[in-house]
């Protein structure tokens, strides 16, 4: 497999197959293929992945894309702006995704719901409670918000982190949910009650645009309804009713 990242605000990765070589993503992520390229959609990793993904709200479907001539080409894009980030997988190796960051992997790249089971992280977490847990052998491409940040914390080292800007990390990383104390952090603290604590040894990849502040920029632009106004049609639509059945 050989694969061309194109593009920057919006990329695209355009992944170069040749006969045989398979690739799989959520269902309905292809943007584009050649034709050389077959497409099959099912489920992967038994009941008990089909289960946890069913938990996650995660879809059961995934589709595997398989070139069926000498050579084809499949591509995928983001859902927003941002960066893709190609993450190679030894045997056994692991990271730990964010929930919506996973775009498409190599074939045998073993795909996860990874729960944090921690009382904090399960009451608090928000964005940070679903995760997804990818293992080699393999490569596989994950999204990202806006830029992307790393940082490899040795062990003993710590950072505080709004639980949205976590793209991924390594699992030697523990990671947990703390609520931030103090009654002004409660009153005015801007970063929410919330942060996440990772500490390492290990690599974390942060992403300055998290998926939750797109959509609240979006809500905050979302022209609001006058109730005054949304009253009076309403009387309007049932006296023309009523006058209707007159």
């Amino acid at each position: 497999m050989q694969y061309e990242i194109k593009g920057t605000t919006m990329p695209a990765v355009e992944i170069h197959l040749t006969e045989g070589e398979s690739v799989f993503t959520e269902i309905g992520e292809m943007s584009w293929m050649s034709n050389t390229i077959d497409m099959s959609t099912g489920t992967r990793g038994g009941l008990g992945g089909i289960f946890n993904r069913v938990i996650a709200g995660e879809s059961l479907l995934m589709t595997t894309f398989t070139c069926k001539g000498p050579q084809g080409v499949v591509a995928f894009t983001p859902h927003l702006p941002g960066q893709i980030i190609p993450v190679t997988l030894a045997e056994g190796q692991s990271v730990i995704a964010e929930q919506r960051a996973f775009m498409v992997a190599e074939d045998g790249i073993k795909l996860e719901v990874h729960f944090k089971r921690r009382l904090g992280s399960g009451l608090f977490g928000g964005e940070g409670f679903i995760l997804q847990k990818l293992t080699g052998p393999g490569t596989a491409f994950i999204e990202v918000g806006g830029e992307i940040v790393e940082y490899n914390l040795a062990k003993g080292q710590s950072l505080r982190v709004n639980p949205g800007h976590i793209a991924m990390y390594e699992p030697t990383v523990d990671y947990d949910i703390h609520m931030v104390r103090g009654i002004r952090n409660l009153l005015f603290g801007e970063e929410g009650l919330f942060l996440a604590a990772l500490n390492g040894p290990g690599k974390v990849w942060l992403q300055t645009m998290p998926f939750s502040n797109y959509m609240g920029l979006i809500l905050d632009n979302i022209p609001k309804p006058d109730p005054q106004a949304l009253e009076k049609l309403i009387d309007q639509r049932v006296e023309a009713a009523m006058k209707k059945q007159k």
